[in-house]
């Protein structure tokens, strides 16, 4: 192996040379404490930058073992020295020096959920980072002295500061830690208690901007507190005793006027299927892992979904038991949606009346009498939302503002007063049987879900010569000639799941498209494989820094699956229905 000096040597020997030199640095090198492995070097100074890898043995690191024994406790604590080797690099580099990225040190950036992530491994072994460097260059000229000030400078300095364990906050490291522990232990509960979320006493829900997932800081934020009568507690492992809202399985309505924060409570359940970081202000908004936030998406490609026990009877016979299109509708797509998250494995659907299709929602007896129920296609989903649990055990969370009439199929009624939340169930049901609608029930026979969804090979063809397969941002995938459009799959936090997804995809093709294992089969399958070997599996870059990804969920996997525009779908048959 190189030693620390051997790359001062390199860097001396290529000074003033064209950007190509650079590649003579790839390899392995000792230097006092830990070892350098430069993996991947980048075609020039605005290319994405270089790939490096750092390793403290973990008798230098001196972590204790306490801290990982566990893989809850692991990714934790990988989270945590994520976080501090981001803060030390934005202390120790000097930043941009000279053209294009160079000069730049960066660890993949994370955002207010505990996620996993590869950018830093922890075992019994060592600690390694993965970090990102835009080697210095003027024009394409090698600046090697500012290299080496990086190589020999900043990065030791770095590395000492955050990734030796005596010189970080342990007493953060454990609260970090146990945080995560009581927060995994809180959402394995809900089950049991007959829960699919939790909002705990004093948590601040309200962000500090629709840009910003910070907790809004201000002397007029309301404390969540949770009404009298749907207060549960836990007994927490590290935490101890906590408080707060319990939301049964059933139906769940969230009522109240606008702006007194029926959505911002709906977010937070949304985005309770992640662990927060503390000081987040939902550190204890919990809920069940395989929620899924439903939306009606104008314009969406859907291939092969049966949406027949929602939409049946469309003009021109178009047949929705295997409903396709290039161009969905607003209620199309959403009844498209119910049925994915349905096949994702989905035990709670989360909506809110704003960004759903009104005629998918309901028709009232006014619009009933007069367009005649055998004239319009649509089964509403306040006819189905009953059977959905009761025949599929599958709840809703629902924000509604303008429509009395679902208080008729509601379990539990909460509204929302200043942010305030009461119980108003029997109040609700009081006002239903005094105001009758006199709606009818329209025709809601059985649940027909045929999921048994087999993506064909050709699906995953890129259809591109140059192979290319990368985020762009959070809610949009390039699949080679292929766009996927994620703006609408809410739950999304973190460009780095984006590019896991993107991954994911091509590992499906190269490993399991055969063209015989439904959709669920197969991913259920490339979760296996990451839950044994880790995100680093999905990478190109074996053996080397495997990128920067964060886990997404199988949810979003699914999704973004069917929006692909590529995608060919058959059906198993099966007798009987889901």
């Amino acid at each position: 192996m190189l030693t620390q000096q051997d790359l001062t040597i390199i860097l001396k020997k290529i000074d003033k040379k064209g950007y190509g030199a650079y590649k003579d640095l790839r390899g392995q090198y000792k230097f006092d404490h830990y070892t350098l492995f430069i993996d991947h070097i980048q075609s020039d100074p605005f290319a994405p930058p270089s790939r490096i890898r750092v390793r403290v043995d973990m008798s230098t690191a001196a972590i204790p073992k306490n801290l990982f024994k566990t893989r809850i406790r692991k990714i934790a604590l990988e989270d945590f020295f994520t976080r501090k080797i981001s803060l030390a690099i934005r202390k120790i580099a000097s930043g941009p020096t000279g053209t294009g990225k160079s000069g730049i040190v960066s660890i993949m950036h994370f955002g207010q959920e505990i996620l996993e992530r590869t950018a830093v491994v922890i075992n019994e072994n060592f600690i390694e980072a993965r970090l990102s460097i835009g080697l210095p260059a003027r024009g394409r000229t090698i600046l090697a002295n500012q290299a080496e000030k990086i190589f020999n400078e900043q990065l030791p300095h770095i590395v000492h500061s955050s990734m030796f364990f005596k010189n970080v906050d342990g007493i953060k490291a454990q609260r970090h830690v146990e945080l995560m522990e009581d927060q995994e232990y809180l959402r394995k509960q809900l089950k049991e208690r007959g829960l699919v979320a939790f909002v705990a006493n004093g948590a601040i829900l309200p962000r500090e901007s629709g840009i910003s997932d910070k907790p809004l800081k201000s002397d007029s934020i309301v404390p969540f507190q949770s009404p009298r009568e749907l207060e549960v507690e836990f007994h927490l492992p590290n935490y101890g005793r906590i408080k707060g809202m319990g939301i049964k399985q059933g139906i769940t309505l969230i009522v109240g006027g606008g702006y007194h924060g029926k959505s911002t409570l709906l977010k937070s359940i949304e985005f309770g299927v992640y662990n927060h970081i503390e000081g987040d202000g939902r550190e204890y908004v919990i809920s069940i892992g395989n929620a899924m936030k439903i939306r009606a998406e104008d314009g969406r490609f859907i291939q092969n979904v049966d949406i027949s026990s929602f939409i049946n009877n469309l003009p021109g016979k178009q047949n929705t038991k295997h409903f396709s299109t290039e161009n969905a509708s607003g209620s199309t797509s959403q009844a498209a949606n119910i049925i994915e998250a349905i096949e994702a494995g989905a035990e709670l659907l989360l909506l809110d009346e704003d960004t759903s299709a009104t005629n998918f929602m309901i028709r009232d007896a006014r619009m009933q009498r007069l367009v005649h129920n055998d004239k319009e296609p649509i089964t509403p989903f306040i006819d189905r939302v009953r059977q959905i649990y009761n025949e599929l055990g599958i709840s809703t969370v629902l924000v509604v503002g303008g429509s009395g009439d679902y208080f008729d199929v509601a379990d539990t009624v909460i509204l929302m007063d200043e942010y305030i939340p009461n119980e108003a169930t029997k109040q609700a049901k009081y006002i239903a049987e005094e105001l009758s609608t006199k709606r009818v029930i329209e025709d809601n026979g059985e649940l027909k879900l045929s999921i048994q969804r087999i993506p064909l090979p050709v699906s995953f063809e890129t259809r591109s010569r140059k192979e290319k397969i990368k985020a762009k941002g959070t809610f949009s995938i390039l699949y080679g000639s292929f766009e996927i459009d994620l703006q609408s799959v809410e739950q999304l936090v973190d460009s780095n799941q984006t590019t896991a997804i993107g991954l994911i995809i091509k590992y499906i093709r190269e490993r399991y498209a055969d063209g015989k294992h439904t959709l669920h089969e197969i991913l259920t399958k490339v979760f296996d494989d990451i839950h044994w070997h880790g995100i680093d599996c999905i990478s190109p870059f074996k053996g080397q820094h495997p990128g920067d990804y964060a886990m997404p969920r199988i949810q979003e996997v699914f999704a973004a699956i069917n929006r692909l525009r590529n995608l060919k779908i058959s059906h198993r048959h099966s007798a009987g229905n889901l």
